[in-house]
């Protein structure tokens, strides 16, 4: 066997990595991952891999991870808006490369562009890019957050370009995504919404309930009528799922005589019958809500999402959001010209620190920041776990959770 003190710069074809595997929802605490050039060939206790019954694997490269080491799966992001100075919703090609290469080395291998409410022709653009920047295999789908959202609950998205459901917009949107739109957020209150939510199932687009002021009988019906249209489309287990755009966030509060939507997510939830986003950066939710939601409907209804901008991993400054204005302080992320919480500025790995740092067991955060997203975006089988067949990405971390490196398919990439 050759020994590596650091992770290598060019893949080899054969590499072991030893540390405590978090995956799944279990904990193997002398885990090994066999990886076998952008594949997984093995994961599971160290006693347990010979590599004298695995081809290639007599000479392989074993890594010098530090002891106490954990290994999670690529983390995958399902609400993600940039970073590092680059802007997804701008649509420009150069700004999105940089956000890529920034979310990727912070180990967020899997994630949606996603973008906000702008013109037509900006929304077009954007998607453009998109669908070649999934074809390079470097982002998995797209996610719009909008133009179909509440004027009441806009939060960060620009009111001026706010529609109610248009059909033929919406065609048009589809057409041009070519089978990579993944989710878009809608308000189900607004007129049309249910023919709406008939199109983007009908077309395999996940709806996500968001950016609402509706009530918790329009929440319930809506979210049935998407997991239904879902599974007529022939999806099943948690693809089949509607999503709830970052529970709390841009939808009125949970009031004892006037329940709204989060009642009905919550529940919905609980029953299976809905996946919800938290934005557990411990800006958008305090971290008790983040411990009780988990309590409440489990690790496997839930995905830990970013909603990240362009300041995640920079510091406080001015950005933009698209085609607003935006001031980060203190690690806040604020649209000029209202206030409004725009966005946040921690990477994923960030949010799953916080998550468990709120009182949430480290196997359950992973969960729903790899298996969970995994699972709605239909990609269970390539990504979202440490198992033989999928796709060699890995995440290392110290035992406070601070990276030090990240494989994606098979090749190092920090």
């Amino acid at each position: 066997m050759t020994a590596a003190s650091r992770f290598p710069s060019s893949a080899p074809s054969h590499q072991i990595i030893r540390g405590t595997l978090v995956s799944d929802g279990e904990v193997v605490e002398d885990g090994l991952v066999a990886v076998d050039g952008d594949r997984i060939a093995y994961a599971g206790p160290a006693n347990g891999f010979d590599p004298e019954e695995f081809e290639g694997f007599q000479s392989a490269i074993r890594l010098g991870i530090p002891s106490g080491s954990y290994l999670f799966p690529g983390l995958v992001d399902v609400h993600c808006h940039g970073g590092n100075g680059g802007d997804f919703p701008s649509g420009e090609e150069a700004s999105a490369r940089k956000a890529v290469e920034f979310l990727h080395r912070s180990g967020t291998t899997t994630f949606l562009a996603s973008m906000v409410t702008a013109p037509r022709a900006d929304l077009l653009r954007g998607i453009e890019l998109y669908v070649k920047l999934v074809d390079e295999a470097l982002v998995a789908g797209i996610h719009l957050e909008g133009p179909f959202l509440s004027h009441a609950r806009c939060g960060a998205q620009n009111p001026d370009y706010l529609l109610e459901p248009d059909l033929e917009l919406m065609d048009e949107l589809v057409g041009a995504a070519a089978g990579k739109l993944a989710t878009m957020t809608y308000a189900p209150e607004l007129p049309g919404a249910s023919a709406l939510v008939d199109l983007m199932t009908s077309h395999g687009v996940t709806p996500s309930l968001g950016h609402t002021d509706c009530d918790d009988a329009t929440a319930t019906a809506s979210l049935a009528a998407a997991r239904e249209g879902l599974e007529s489309a022939g999806f099943d287990g948690v693809s089949s799922l509607p999503t709830v755009t970052h529970l709390f966030n841009g939808m009125p509060p949970l009031h004892h005589r006037a329940s709204g939507p989060v009642a009905a997510c919550l529940r919905m939830a609980q029953e299976g019958k809905a996946v919800v986003e938290l934005i557990a950066d411990g800006t958008h939710l305090d971290p008790s809500t983040v411990a009780t939601v988990f309590q409440l409907v489990g690790a496997g209804n839930i995905v830990l999402v970013t909603d990240s901008m362009a300041a995640a991993g920079l510091a406080d400054g001015n950005y933009m959001l698209g085609p607003s204005p935006v001031t980060v302080s203190g690690g806040v992320a604020t649209l000029d010209a209202t206030g409004s919480i725009a966005g946040g500025t921690s990477t994923l790995l960030e949010v799953v620190s916080k998550t468990v740092a709120a009182g949430v067991a480290l196997p359950d955060a992973i969960c729903s920041a790899t298996a969970v997203p995994a699972a709605v975006l239909g990609l269970s089988d390539e990504i979202g776990g440490l198992r033989r067949g999928l796709r060699a990405d890995v995440v290392v971390t110290n035992e406070d959770l601070e990276l030090t490196g990240v494989m994606r398919n098979g090749q190092w990439l920090s």
